[in-house]
């Protein structure tokens, strides 16, 4: 007995330092200059690939939580970027007007849901996210019928708050 009660609190334990954040995301030990190569092997195949217009891609890696981390690998196939797109400040940088779905495709990947108002005539895609890796929320982007952004609103999140 007493031995599968320290195994538990070394689980717990483990479990605390990860929660915690004291376990380093996979991100976070990409270095720029990786080889696209490298990339791969030490991650496994990205969930999502985008080519963008200036030749470079955007690889989506999906990781626990309401996080998803983007690798930016220029057109010679080395890592430039490795950052967590999911977040308050990046989701704010979308451009009402300005940007499509490709657009918002390529920064931040699929939507985690996407809905239909047909009184408003917009498709609109949310993503939800932890603002301030405190309380949760949810950035719901609407497209005209032409696919335009026309609207971003973040929301409290309270599905994920309980």
């Amino acid at each position: 007995m007493r031995f599968e009660k320290s195994s538990l609190s070394v689980g717990i334990a483990l479990l605390a330092l990860t929660i915690g954040g004291r376990a380093s995301p996979a991100w976070q030990s990409i270095a720029p200059g990786t080889s696209q190569a490298e990339l791969q092997a030490r991650v496994g195949t990205p969930r999502e690939t985008y080519q963008l217009p200036d030749g470079s891609q955007r690889w989506f890696y999906p990781a626990p939580g309401e996080t998803k981390w983007a690798a930016e690998i220029d057109p010679d196939g080395h890592v430039v970027s490795a950052r967590q797109v999911l977040t308050a400040e990046q989701l704010r940088q979308a451009k009402i007007g300005g940007w499509n779905m490709q657009d918002v495709l390529s920064h931040f990947g699929k939507p985690a849901e996407t809905s239909y108002f047909p009184l408003m005539r917009r498709t609109v895609w949310s993503y939800r996210f932890a603002e301030d890796n405190a309380s949760y929320s949810t950035m719901h982007f609407y497209f005209d019928p032409e696919g335009l952004l026309r609207l971003a609103q973040a929301m409290p999140d309270f599905l994920l708050e309980s």
